[in-house]
Order: structure tokens, then sequence, then C-alpha cells
């Protein structure tokens, strides 16, 4: 091989190397930020496309824009009504300025470390104001509001904004929830006893004064009956008496039906007396009262 080809080839690989080292790409989801000598050579580039830097003295550092997620860890809050609280957060971010990221924090690791302490300051000293109903329920939009301001206050510096902070999840720990669950039901088993014992004595009173309505009945209907069969028993005899002093034979004979339906009940009955007994007179001779 001459040595004017090999002068070529050797030109060609060096053409090669240097342009491999003086482009790169922008994608659509970073911005890049060109060093040189450790020294930003350019303002950071956001819009993605191909690009080009001084090869071997200028480098490239890619800073991601997209949303970022961080979950924190749950933590054990003390709300204002003295009340532990396990609390567990997570917030979106996004780096809003390459440069001050870049100084402040370098990487995205270490970002979402400091994120964390700064979050859970922030929602430590905000819960610290609110008792457990209000960040339960009444007031947990107002508190996780208030909370991202504060956390962007303090990461103005960093290059960072949050866009959302999330209280996903606010539960008593763990043995407070037991301790609360047991006074629960023991406060439930107390109001059930007292209203059974309302019912009962509620019944009772109930049963009583029906007892003396029903008391009171019976005996305004005793005593209506009583009057009414002694009435009827006074009506009874003085009829029978105006009958028997109009009519003797009637009153005669009357009798005698009354004595044999007293005489011949039911059953086994036995009478030792003569055929033509007076007892047997309306057996042997049947009259007809006469009539009037």
């Amino acid at each position: 091989m001459s040595a004017f080809r090999i002068f070529v080839l050797a030109v060609l690989g060096v053409g090669a190397l240097v342009l491999f080292n003086s482009a790169f790409i922008v994608p659509q989801t970073a911005s890049a930020m060109v060093f040189q000598f450790g020294r930003l050579a350019r303002p950071a580039i956001s819009h993605p496309g191909l690009y080009f830097k001084v090869p071997f003295i200028e480098t490239v550092t890619l800073i991601d824009k997209r949303v970022l997620d961080n979950d924190l860890r749950p933590q054990t809050i003390l709300a204002s009504d003295q009340k532990n609280l396990v609390v567990d957060a997570f917030t979106r971010y996004r780096i809003t300025d390459p440069l001050k990221f870049y100084q402040a924090l370098n990487n995205v690791r270490l970002a979402n470390q400091t994120l964390e302490r700064i979050v859970n300051d922030r929602v430590r000293s905000v819960l610290a104001g609110a008792d457990t109903r209000q960040i339960i329920d009444t007031n947990r939009a107002q508190l996780m509001e208030k909370i991202q301001e504060e956390v962007n206050r303090d990461t103005q510096a960093l290059g960072i904004t949050v866009v959302d902070v999330r209280l996903s999840r606010v539960e008593l720990p763990r043995e407070t929830t037991e301790a609360v669950f047991r006074r629960m039901t023991t406060d439930r088993e107390r109001e059930a006893a007292a209203l059974r014992a309302q019912g009962a004595q509620l019944a009772q009173q109930i049963r009583s004064k029906a007892d003396a309505e029903v008391q009171v009945i019976l005996g305004t209907a005793n005593k209506e009956a009583e009057e009414l069969r002694g009435k009827g028993d006074a009506d009874k005899t003085r009829i029978l008496g105006e009958v028997y002093r109009l009519n003797v034979e009637f009153s005669a004979f009357f009798r005698s039906m009354q004595a044999y339906e007293a005489a011949f009940q039911k059953g086994d009955t036995r009478m030792v007396l003569s055929p033509d007994s007076p007892f047997f007179k309306y057996f042997n001779q049947p009259q007809v009262a006469p009539k009037r």
C-alpha cells in the first residue's frame, strides 16, 4: 500500500473521529448544556435537533425537562389536636433552569433526595397548624396548595419547579387506629345498651298501661254484664210471676218441665217412683194450657 493511500485513510479516520466528537443530538425530552473546561460555553439548548461543539474541548450534559415523579417515604406528624398521623405524599416537578439545577444538584437522584427533605419539612410545618379533621377531610386541598407554594419558594435557587404535591394517604398509626376502634366499639356497645334499656323501659310502660286499660275495660264490661244479667233475671222473674199469676196450670206445667230437666241429667240417672206418682203427671195425662 502506498504512503499516499495510508495518508488519505489516516486523514479520513481523523476527520470521522473529529466529526463524531463534534456532533450531538438534543432529544425532545431534554435540554443540553455545553461546557468548555467546566464553564458554560453557550446558553442551554432547549430545542431538539442536531448540534455541533468543539471536539475534545467542549462537553455536553443533557438535562431531563419532562415532569418527574418523586414518591416520598411515609412520615409521622403531630396535628394541632395532638394526634399522630401517618402521611404518605408524592411530588411532581420539572427542571426549569438547567444551569441552576446543574450547579445546585447536578443529577436527578440528588434532586429527589433534596426535594424529599424540603417537602417533608413543609408537610410537617403546614399540617402541624391544622387538626385531624381538617387534614383528612375539610381543608385537605387548601393544605396541599399551601405546601406546594412553600416548597416552590424553597426550590427557586435549585432550578426546579414543583407542579404538584399530593397527600396520597393520611391515617392514624396502627396502634392508634386499633385503640380508636376499640374505643368506638365500646362507645357503640354502651349506646346500644342504653337504647335497649330505654326500649325495655318504654315497653314495660306501654305494657303496664295496656294491662291497666285491659283491667278497666274488663271491669267495666263485667259491671255492665252483671247489670244486664241482673236486669234480665229481674225481667225474667217478673214475667214468670205474671205468667204464673195469670195461668196457674201453665205455672205447674212449666215447673214440672224444670224438674224433669233437673232430674233427667245426661248419664246414669236412676229414680224409684211409682208410675202414678204426681211427678209424672204430665207424662201420663199431658194437658195443654187453655187458651185465653
